[in-house]
């Protein structure tokens, strides 16, 4: 990448221009000219360090998504991450230094969807699940600076009021996705949905507005773009402490993602989540010993799983097939 590429990706992970031309819109910021900055996202995507541009959606707002884990046994990861990447709805599946050492974020149209999803893995494989369903989120969107400084932008607000729209499944299905890398995108996109490109601007604005829609912009592959090291902290908070500690967490810098998360009695007792996209082990092993040091998670025990291999990263699914 050169310097362009990267301010390509670094400043525009959010705020995706809401406008009939919007690349056009980044090539003025950046000094290219539309076609300039599209051919430029088609080569980044092509080499797998963007991943789309388009949105993420706030969980359960327009679907319903659930975290889950399998403990594979070695001679088995291959065949079973192919088994649990067979199906669309699951869109980010990883291996991680555990003995619940597959973990997977699934999506489906609704809880019903979800459960039958669940269901066939757990026959399909022969093995139990960890179903860690998401109690409240602290920052969830994965938006943060490449080149440094304070992450993401914690997205801890409840959303807005809102009414859903007959349309908008469909339409945050879409954006979830990915825009079309050309001039005129939402244009491309509401002649998909059979609507208007002005009417398809406008409710994605309300979404954004409301929290439904947590991000508009382009969306990278961290390891692609050299953070390789990648930990997944969950803290033992009790149910009183998991507000003040994920809020700490959240604006802590190095902490990409914070969340609550129901835990499964016996099995699985952690209940706080968060997320450390470093560049080597040291450097997120730095950020979590900050981390322990905050008042709120001063004593509170935790377990690191870094993450070792990824087998799959899309955008959610959030309607069902044809």
């Amino acid at each position: 990448m050169d310097d362009l590429d990267l301010r390509l990706l670094d400043e525009f992970q959010r705020d995706l221009p809401l406008c009939p031309q919007p690349f056009a819109a980044i090539g003025a910021a950046l000094r290219l000219t539309e076609s300039a900055v599209v051919d430029r996202l088609i080569r980044l995507r092509a080499n797998g360090q963007l991943a789309r541009v388009g949105g993420t959606v706030r969980p359960n707002t327009a679907g319903a998504s659930t975290l889950a884990a399998m403990a594979v046994a070695e001679g088995q990861i291959e065949d079973i991450a192919a088994l649990v990447g067979a199906e669309p709805g699951v869109n980010h599946s990883y291996l991680r230094e555990a003995d619940w050492n597959l973990w997977f974020v699934a999506t489906a149209a609704d809880r019903d969807d979800l459960g039958a999803l669940l269901d066939r893995l757990h026959i399909a494989s022969g093995l139990q699940l960890l179903d860690l369903r998401l109690v409240r989120p602290f920052n969830i969107d994965l938006g943060f600076r490449l080149t440094g400084g304070l992450c993401a932008m914690p997205s801890d607000r409840p959303p807005l009021p809102y009414q859903l729209h007959p349309g908008d499944g469909a339409l945050l299905h879409e954006l979830s996705a990915g825009l079309a890398l050309t001039p005129r995108p939402f244009a491309a996109l509401a002649e998909t949905l059979g609507r208007d490109e002005s009417a398809v601007i406008a409710r994605i604005a309300v979404l954004l507005a409301a929290g439904i829609i947590t991000r508009l912009g382009v969306i990278v592959r961290h390891r692609a773009l050299g953070f390789t090291a990648n930990a997944m902290v969950v803290w033992d908070a009790a149910p009183e402490q998991a507000e003040a500690a994920g809020r700490a967490l959240a604006a802590h810098p190095g902490v990409t993602l914070a969340y609550e998360r129901q835990p499964v009695p016996g099995l699985w007792p952690w209940r706080l989540y968060s997320m450390i996209h470093a560049r080597s082990r040291s450097e997120a092993l730095g950020v979590l010993e900050a981390a322990t040091r905050l008042p709120a998670l001063q004593g509170m025990a935790y377990r690191v799983l870094f993450s070792t291999r990824c087998f799959k990263q899309t955008g959610a699914r959030l309607r069902r097939a044809a």
